[in-house]
């Protein structure tokens, strides 16, 4: 074959990868409500800043699994911090963590695990003036405000009321989208506190700067951080960047440092249906199981 036939071809190949159809993944029995599961205890919460980001607003739940209960004296929970938590807390919506948690934590596949879902920030419209969604600034920008915030404002009133591990190794984080890359941001910015990531469709982009993160891991002394990333092939390509090959950088960049990490890449678009179907087996490896 002629080289520039060669060329083309695999050109064409490449455009026609993004218009593939997207594999219907399905939520399977670990993400739906099972007989004689005891259920954990939800309650919604809304928090009003006053320093990470003074005036905003956000609404937050906190999950506490049956069996905490039962947790000796000297005992303590592990603890998953979620960004967009209404969508990951929502007993009808793409993830439904809480059901999660409650079939693995009781067949004993994960330890007991207390789950935080956090909104992103709202900043209240004055004078007629429409609210104005503070997600971005929060969650692509890179850098240690998120991380402070989150240490610092928003979860102790949470561990004071709970005993939750201080050991990272049994604190992890995770989100979708603008909230992946927030939930690695963190991490990367406070690895002594944050030692597990899961970013869903992670925005690696060029939307605050995220598309440098592969370059700053090969050229920084390993973290002692588990990764796990999902994408799919169909996912946004756009003025940012494209997110399947940001991801794929992400992976390779883990890979070159050696990072304890696993990706996971599908054909699936730009939403949590990939990432919420695979939940349950993404928690059993984060915990070792």
């Amino acid at each position: 074959m002629h080289f520039h036939r060669f060329i083309a071809l695999a050109f064409m190949a490449i455009a026609s990868a993004g218009t593939l159809p997207a594999a219907d993944y399905q939520l399977g029995p670990d993400s739906l409500r099972q007989p004689g599961v005891p259920q954990g205890e939800l309650t919604q919460g809304e928090w009003t800043s006053k320093k990470g980001f003074t005036g905003t607003v956000r609404d937050y739940w906190v999950y506490v699994p049956a069996q905490y209960s039962k947790l000796g004296a000297n005992e303590s929970a592990n603890l998953m911090v979620f960004q967009d938590g209404r969508g990951f807390v929502s007993d009808k919506g793409h993830t439904r963590a809480p059901v999660v948690f409650d079939n693995l934590i009781h067949r004993g596949d994960i330890p007991v695990t207390i789950a935080v879902f956090i909104q992103p920030g709202v900043v209240p419209g004055s004078k007629g003036q429409q609210p104005r969604k503070n997600r971005s600034f929060e969650y692509d920008s890179l850098g240690d405000r998120y991380a402070t915030f989150l240490i610092e404002e928003m979860l102790p009133p949470i561990e004071k009321e709970y005993r939750i591990s201080t050991d990272s190794k049994r604190r992890g984080i995770c989100g979708n989208s603008s909230g992946g890359i927030c939930a690695f941001t963190v991490a990367w910015e406070r690895p002594e506190v944050f030692g597990m990531v899961i970013s869903h469709i992670g925005s690696f982009t060029n939307i605050r700067g995220g598309h440098n993160y592969p370059a700053l891991i090969r050229k920084t002394d390993a973290k002692h951080l588990k990764v796990f990333l999902q994408d799919g092939s169909n996912d946004l390509d756009n003025m940012h960047g494209s997110w399947p090959l940001a991801n794929q950088q992400m992976a390779a960049a883990l890979k070159y440092r050696g990072y304890n990490h696993k990706f996971v890449f599908g054909t699936g678009r730009h939403s949590g249906q990939h990432g919420g179907a695979i939940l349950p087996d993404t928690l059993r490896w984060l915990w070792g199981k």
